[in-house]
């Protein structure tokens, strides 16, 4: 027997059933996630090292080939990619479909713990993430303050909004745009060094020799327990300043202070994030993978709501960027879409067919259908997007039968 004829001879059980294909739709729809684009994680691994104060060239030839060579035998490796920047070395590493990422990503770090003794000692340790489609920022916030500098705006952020903001449900992190941090910055006059004899070697001998504090072992008798600890000094400006680097032609000492002007700046003064022209201090919101980018977005508008109470004077929270904005217009978009393709369709059967009853068939049944499939998306692991092509499940399967 046909499923129309159940549905003609047993109107209450056909009833009953599309109740339930409704229900089971909208609890689907509440806990289906909402994103932009489809949740693609692509088996893709990124190396990132930081070599400060070095040029592109240089980081090319001591860094990124280093690197390069040790990796390139890697077993399922699709596409390798890098750049080389002044202070910065970039790789991608794209494997094969087929390819574990967990695995991948265990693979290189092994490789790149054998080549750690080959890079420069100056170099930062390589950061080893795995790339996905969520990498980018769903919300840029934008911090200011008309009372406050920079310096001190970065430290108020990442001390306080930071972890407040990383708490709201669905944040993976946040990521922090034009911070400086506070640091000791020297400039060295070249002819007053040249004129004592020293090279900017000398000056950074001191530096590593002086500014470090070591263990000092412990300090026992038959009742107490000391630790000791070496204390340099070198906690202020005017400690810098009177640091010995050497001694001069006629052997007098000679003094930071005397060769290189010494003050109290930013760590990194080649960033900087503006917001109309003021210059402040931006975070990124990154969420979690699979996460509903509408609550994500909400949850953080009820923290930066709560936050803006509680604000110094002067200080201000604005949202520059917001994903959530363009994704609920878009599905505000679709159910406009919807609600006009079933108005035609159903102007469309009334008058080809010129009967009421008749068309208010297609009217039960065409809302009934949209809200069942959605029962359908949940359990193949959908998501409801602006392109939604395929399942996370057959992702991996969709791109290799692709090539």
């Amino acid at each position: 027997m046909k499923i129309s004829d159940i549905s003609v001879h047993r109107p209450v059980f056909a009833t009953v059933i599309s109740l339930l294909l409704v229900i089971l739709g909208l609890v689907s729809l509440d806990r289906l996630p909402v994103r932009e684009y489809p949740d693609v994680d692509s088996p893709i691994v990124s190396i990132s090292t930081d070599y400060r104060g070095a040029g592109a060239n240089i980081v090319e030839e001591k860094i990124t080939q280093v690197i390069e060579d040790r990796i390139a035998g890697l077993e399922g490796i699709d596409k390798l990619r890098s750049s080389s920047r002044d202070e910065r070395s970039n790789i991608t590493v794209e494997f094969t479909a087929d390819r574990d990422i967990d695995a991948a990503t265990n693979d290189i770090r092994d490789r790149i713990s054998r080549v750690l003794e080959d890079l420069p000692p100056e170099a930062d340790p390589p950061e080893i993430a795995k790339a996905d489609a969520d990498s980018e920022p769903v919300m840029w916030m934008s911090v200011s303050s008309d009372r406050m500098s920079v310096l001190e705006l970065t430290d108020y952020v990442e001390r306080v909004l930071v972890d407040q903001v990383a708490a709201a449900p669905g944040v993976a992190r946040v990521q922090v745009g034009g911070a400086r941090r506070p640091a000791v910055r020297v400039w060295i006059d070249r002819q007053a060094l040249a004129a004592r004899q020293l090279t900017v070697t000398d000056i950074e001998n001191a530096l590593r020799t002086e500014n470090v504090e070591l263990p000092a072992g412990r300090l026992e008798s038959t009742e107490r327990e000391f630790s000791l600890r070496t204390d340099t000094g070198l906690r202020t400006v005017d400690d810098f300043r009177a640091l010995v680097i050497g001694r001069g032609p006629e052997g007098y000492l000679v003094r930071l202070g005397e060769v290189a002007d010494v003050r109290l700046g930013a760590e990194n003064e080649r960033t900087l994030a503006r917001t109309d022209g003021v210059a402040g201090v931006s975070m990124g919101i990154i969420q979690v993978s699979r996460a509903n980018t509408l609550q994500v977005v909400d949850g953080v508008h009820e923290v930066i709501d709560r936050l803006r109470q509680d604000l110094p004077q002067g200080m201000s929270i604005g949202v520059n960027v917001d994903r959530g904005e363009f994704i609920k217009a878009s599905l505000r978009e679709v159910a406009i879409a919807l609600g006009i393709s079933m108005a035609l369709v159903l102007a469309v059967i009334y008058l080809f067919l010129g009967n009421l009853r008749a068309t208010l068939v297609p009217a039960v049944t065409i809302p009934v259908c949209i809200v069942g499939t959605l029962t359908f998306m949940f359990m193949m692991g959908y998501s409801i997007n602006v392109l939604t092509r395929c399942s996370p499940r057959s992702t991996a399967a969709a791109r290799s039968a692709s090539r």
